[in-house]
């Protein structure tokens, strides 16, 4: 039997599921609008810790949305399970200028907030584990499906070392 904070997590983590589903459902509808220069479903692979120094979670499943209210500019959020195996939310914007963008790779930036670690003097919220991330990012996309490649800063202190990111993208 699981315990009552562990089947909270579980109940919140399926609400976001379903919430994302729902929002994915009517999106085609009301993207054309907000979203008028995409709207892509992001879903969280897995991470790779360079030069680790203790035990990270590799597989980190998760769900996320690009809305891209202009060809440079995107908000996104979502959720996915971090190596740490805590709930991690995120939210923000990515800049993906034109000059840095060939055929089918783009470079960009992101910034924004996270949940889910531990960033000392730099946190908010309950515990300090909200804080900012700023992040380079490699965009990967050909016609409808894509990839980004995240490099994800270290957090000292959480002893996290830096991180690469994988998604997998799907346009509506």
């Amino acid at each position: 039997m699981r315990s009552r904070p562990s089947r909270f997590r579980t109940f919140r983590a399926r609400l976001l599921t379903a919430a994302v589903v729902l929002v994915s459902a009517w999106a085609p509808a009301a993207h054309a609008s907000w979203c008028g220069d995409g709207l892509w479903i992001d879903a969280m692979i897995g991470s790779h810790h360079l030069h680790p120094d203790k035990d990270f979670k590799q597989f980190n499943p998760g769900i996320g949305v690009e809305c891209w209210v202009a060809p440079q500019w995107a908000l996104t959020g979502g959720y996915f399970r971090n190596s740490l195996s805590k709930p991690s939310f995120y939210g923000g914007g990515v800049w993906a200028p034109e000059f840095l963008h060939w055929h089918f790779i783009r470079l960009a930036a992101m910034g924004g907030l996270i949940s889910g670690y531990d960033y000392g003097s730099w946190g908010i919220g309950h515990n300090h584990t909200v804080g900012p991330v700023a992040a380079p990012l490699i965009m990967l996309d050909y016609k409808r499906v894509g990839a980004n490649i995240i490099l994800i800063p270290p957090i000292p202190s959480n002893d996290l070392p830096f991180t690469i990111g994988f998604m997998l993208r799907v346009k509506f």
